[in-house]
């Protein structure tokens, strides 16, 4: 059974960074496209970024700022976001799919987080 585990959310100011970490148990990070999405309060869900089998890896959401990555000994599917702001805030959600091409699409996924609760402040 395929399990992601997010961490390393909390409170930030306005214009500070986070590091999210998404662990994968239960398979291997290579095995999976991955990726990050979020939900802001009476919002939709939103793919932020996405890593493919293969490495190859997209942005959605202001490009600039966001940057996903992967760490092979640790299993762990990482999301860096810098300049912070206040519409970052949400719960930022790690999301396997066994296939072979990346989506934004939630429907796509077949494995989620619990979720990391990310505040930016103002």
């Amino acid at each position: 059974q395929v399990q992601l585990v997010e961490s390393g959310g909390g409170l930030v100011q306005e214009g500070g960074s986070l590091r999210l970490s998404c662990e994968v148990s239960g398979g291997i990070v290579s095995s999976f496209v991955i990726s990050w999405f979020r939900q802001a309060p009476g919002k939709e869900r939103e793919c932020v970024a996405a890593i493919a089998r293969n490495g190859l890896h997209n942005v959605y959401i202001d490009s600039g700022r966001f940057m996903i990555s992967r760490d092979f000994e640790k299993n762990t599917v990482y999301l860096q976001m810098n300049s912070l702001k206040s519409e970052d805030t949400g719960v930022y959600y790690c999301a396997a799919a066994d296939r072979w091409t990346m989506t934004y699409a939630s429907e796509g996924y077949d494995f989620w987080g619990q979720g990391t609760q990310v505040t930016v402040s103002s």
